[in-house]
């Protein structure tokens, strides 16, 4: 199983937190287009632009890791959270669109400080799975 240095995964949530807290500052729903790019660019490509830019800073030799699947599902939560922020914008409901973001900033932040809600629920997922798989 591929793995991805923590300080990475570190780089990704502390870029997504700041692009939420600008889109909130500044009220500009657009910046939340500019994170959605970015994570959508990095779920296809493996190239992440807030890993990029932090890569020079970051010490990866011999720090943790996470598995780079699990990564793709936490990554794939936020395009879908970021989509549905940006389609309440687009169909003039605001608060909704800022509900969505402030989840995607609690996750992250949540993240940041150790506890990854996305980890959990992609636990949940396969546990479901493996019992589904057995039933049959």
């Amino acid at each position: 199983m591929k793995e991805i240095p923590e300080p990475y995964v570190k780089a990704n949530q502390i870029g997504i937190v700041l692009f939420v807290i600008l889109t909130a500052v500044f009220d500009q729903p657009y910046l939340l287009l500019a994170l959605l790019v970015i994570q959508v660019v990095g779920l296809l490509t493996g190239k992440n632009l807030f890993v990029l830019l932090a890569k020079p800073f970051l010490k990866v030799e011999g720090a943790p890791t996470q598995a780079q699947e699990l990564q793709r599902f936490n990554n794939t939560l936020a395009v879908i959270f970021l989509t549905l922020s940006l389609l309440s914008f687009l169909i003039q409901l605001p608060f909704l669109g800022y509900i969505f973001a402030a989840m995607l900033f609690l996750a992250a932040f949540a993240a940041i400080c150790g506890y990854c809600i996305g980890c959990t629920v992609y636990f949940q997922y396969k546990q479901f799975k493996a019992r589904r798989k057995l039933r049959m």
